[in-house]
């Protein structure tokens, strides 16, 4: 059984709608600039067309004036502003394809309990105190394939299982859940919070916000907790 309760480096930053979401916003603020363009034409051609037909008797009101002058150049604002707008959209999806892509082959954690065993499977988790701690680990089916106790310290540490069974049975590939059951010194129960840790595949960079692909599973950048750097056990 390859068990690593060794500290983990503190946790670092790292930086969400649906793509039919997105697409659909999208959409709609595409709907919304084309009205005011079309609001914007007509209101132009009405005021040059009402100059132009005035009556030289009777010339229009200039508060009038003045005030369709105001309408007209906040109505010119409001386009430009959505030009503008959209442009840093466009920035913002850029920055986060270039800052996902800075994942790929990276060893990641990310909060969870359930993890992809294919050789090895990694969970972190951090106690608030010295606990005594029963380390239970089952299949997708609710099977246990591993159970241990264990003296585990205060702060971050990780749990590598490398498919081994608590009777040494080899256990096939697939996605396994570890569940921590602790206790302190004085008995009481402590509340220990998991991380499941893995190598970003890919990323897909069509979804919005993009996709990291992490032993089968998406998350987005935003629930990376930590990177953690690889050592050999």
């Amino acid at each position: 059984m390859a068990v690593d309760a060794t500290t983990l480096p503190m946790p670092t930053s790292a930086t969400s709608s649906t793509s039919s979401s997105n697409s659909s916003s999208s959409s709609s603020s595409s709907s919304t600039v084309g009205g005011i363009a079309d609001n914007f034409q007509t209101f132009l051609t009405l005021l040059t067309t009402q100059l132009q037909n005035q009556n030289p008797l009777d010339p229009l009101d200039t508060n009038q004036f003045t005030q369709q002058l105001v309408q007209f150049a906040q109505v010119e604002q409001q386009l430009k502003s959505n030009d503008q707008l959209a442009s840093l959209v466009s920035i913002e999806k850029s920055a986060q394809s270039t800052q996902a892509l800075v994942y790929v082959g990276q060893n990641v954690a990310v909060d969870g309990s359930t993890a992809h065993f294919d050789g090895n499977a990694t969970w972190n988790f951090n106690s608030p105190s010295d606990t005594n701690a029963t380390i239970t680990i089952t299949d997708k089916t609710g099977q246990t394939a591993y159970s241990g106790n264990f003296q585990i310290n205060s702060g971050n540490a990780s749990f590598v299982w490398d498919g081994k069974g608590t009777d040494g049975t080899q256990w096939p590939v697939g996605d396994y859940t570890m569940t921590v059951t602790a206790k302190d010194n004085n008995g009481n129960n402590v509340s220990i919070s998991t991380e499941v840790q893995g190598i970003v595949d890919s990323v897909d960079l069509t979804a919005s916000p993009p996709l990291l692909s992490i032993g089968g599973k998406n998350y987005t950048t935003d629930q990376i907790k930590r990177i953690v750097r690889s050592t050999t056990t």
